[in-house]
């Protein structure tokens, strides 16, 4: 058997998310299935990262297993990006691994990105890319928010009720805050998170931005690791999966 990792760029705009269900189009499903046609084998594919409905990838990372090495990857990229394109999928690599290497257990660091549109005027361009917030918000006092979700911490608060990790204490390597004009860009760095951990915290962020909450507030919702404190969870047509770091 052959292992090979590929790095994919979607929209999640029109799935039911990553991970295949019963119900509903995903990320995960469509490509197993081009990929087997087009090996003539049936494809498992693993990923990283299990995204929510609407949450977009600039690069996920995913692996399988094939019978046959496959030796012409540009042909292969070529292949299956004239079916995976009309979609709004596209694989932009493709490499040979060890047998090893696991997408998902041999993560050292996710980046994840939030953009916040914060204007009046609804986006066009940038339709379901961006959580739209016509509020005029504080990103100095988000700012501040943010440097305290960094370092090893309980993060029970903005963990989903249905999350099945076995701890919610995580690691915080990064929690950045950017702007110009009228974007907001937020970045977290961790080897991983909670199920809709990062939605939630942008969430209490956008809260802080707004003054609904001081400073001392946000401090005491993330302390008091009480999911029903948390602000409600961001959108996800902010999201994006950024990067995945082994």
């Amino acid at each position: 058997m052959f292992r090979y990792q590929i790095l994919i760029e979607y929209v999640g705009s029109n799935f039911r998310g990553w991970q295949v269900q019963t119900k509903g189009k995903t990320v995960q499903g469509l490509i197993q299935e081009k990929i087997s046609r087009l090996l003539k084998e049936k494809i498992m594919i693993y990923g990283a990262g299990r995204l929510d409905s609407g949450v977009h990838a600039k690069e996920q990372s995913a692996h399988f297993d094939c019978k046959n090495e496959i030796k012409k990857k540009d042909k292969f990229l070529k292949s299956i990006n004239y079916f995976l394109n009309k979609e709004n999928v596209s694989i932009l690599i493709i490499k040979r691994k060890h047998k090893n290497f696991h997408a998902r257990f041999s993560a050292k660091m996710r980046i994840y990105n939030y953009i916040i549109i914060n204007r009046l005027s609804g986006p066009v361009l940038e339709k379901n890319k961006g959580w739209h917030v016509i509020k005029k918000l504080n990103v100095e006092l988000m700012k501040k928010g943010a440097k305290k979700l960094v370092g090893k911490k309980d993060f029970s608060t903005f963990r989903a009720s249905s999350c099945r990790a076995k701890t919610p204490i995580k690691t915080m390597k990064m929690a950045k805050i950017k702007s110009s004009k009228d974007k907001i860009e937020i970045e977290f760095r961790s080897q991983s998170f909670l199920q809709q951990q990062v939605r939630s915290m942008v969430g209490c962020l956008k809260y802080l931005g707004e003054k609904k909450w001081s400073l001392k507030k946000f401090e005491s919702v993330m302390k008091s690791k009480k999911r029903i404190l948390c602000a409600p969870p961001a959108p996800p047509e902010g999201l994006y999966l950024s990067k995945v770091v082994y």
